[in-house]
């Protein structure tokens, strides 16, 4: 491994924590988020160019830090609505609730 290898290995572990603790619960989101973090870091696996690696550092720093402030998964109640329980990650974050029409109804 080169240089920032470990840097490299921090921020694919920090995706995979925040994705972990995002979709807690939902096996489906947690398989495909897992994948498509590695999907993106193994197309990103030959960049040499300092500026480049820092530059995909700073956007998986990004997408973990959004993954764990701005996704909160809404969970079906016993009532047939949606609960959602932001945790004090998402303290100050504006909460953008879908339309009825995108919720999937319940059967």
């Amino acid at each position: 491994m080169g240089r920032g290898s470990g840097e490299v290995l921090s921020a694919y572990r920090s995706l995979l924590r925040a994705t972990r603790k995002s979709f807690a619960g939902d096996t489906l989101m947690l398989t495909q988020s897992a994948a498509e973090v590695r999907r993106k870091f193994d197309e990103n696996r030959n960049v040499t160019f300092e500026t480049e690696i820092n530059r995909l550092l700073d956007e998986a720093r990004e997408a973990s830090h959004f993954i764990s402030t701005m996704i909160v998964q809404a969970k079906l109640n016993s009532r047939g609505g949606y609960e959602v329980k932001p945790s004090k990650e998402h303290a100050g974050a504006t909460l953008e609730v879908p339309s009825e029409e995108i919720l999937p109804k319940s059967v």
